[in-house]
């Protein structure tokens, strides 16, 4: 998995991934489910007060590597996080680290459905007709991942090779949840009963 974990969280006007819930912070909380369901190794890319993020994650199997571009957008994070993996691995999740909510369960029956040999080498959740994230993407795409430019990410490569996509069905909004304002940390901590 490469977990982004470098953006600047300018909506929330602290550092988002820090924020704790429950006594938690939402990257331990994100990287947690990640480890909790097997999966590794697990690549968080830093940038923006990297300390921050290293000690939330402080005693998990986890590999950092710093994005000194991290300002020029996500997809600065997306090629360090590429470029940092084994040449054994055959797939990676791709993992924003402030979606604390994705549970376990989810990346193992992304995991089960992805098989590039079989053409279901991108595998994607979705919720109502809605794909979210994280997205499951197969070695042979990691060249035109790491092509993505500014802050948009690499989501328009799933339109580009539709025939290799394997939609998983979600079963909750986690997928869309991300933390990026006061308001949705909030939320968050309403949900999970640390309001």
């Amino acid at each position: 998995a490469i977990v982004l974990a470098g953006g600047r969280g300018s909506r929330m006007g602290e550092n988002k991934l820090a924020a704790e819930v429950g006594g938690v912070p939402i990257v331990r909380r994100t990287v947690a489910a990640i480890l909790e369901a097997g999966f590794g190794p697990v690549v968080v890319v830093t940038g923006h007060e990297p300390h921050r993020v290293t000690a939330a994650l402080a005693g998990l199997d986890v590999r950092f590597v710093h994005n000194p571009d991290y300002a020029q957008g996500i997809s600065t994070s997306l090629k360090t996080g590429i470029g940092a993996l084994d040449a054994a691995v055959d797939g990676a999740f791709v993992v924003l680290g402030d979606m604390p909510e994705v549970p376990a369960e989810l990346y193992r029956r992304m995991a089960a459905a992805f098989s590039p040999s079989d053409g279901r080498g991108i595998v994607v959740p979705v919720r109502g007709g809605k794909r979210g994230n994280p997205v499951l993407w197969g070695r042979q795409f990691f060249a035109a991942v790491g092509t993505a430019q500014g802050d948009t990410g690499a989501r328009h490569l799933i339109g580009e090779y539709a025939d290799a996509v394997a939609d998983v069905e979600a079963g909750g909004d986690a997928v869309f949840t991300d933390i990026d304002t006061p308001e949705a940390l909030s939320a968050l901590r309403s949900r999970l009963g640390d309001a």
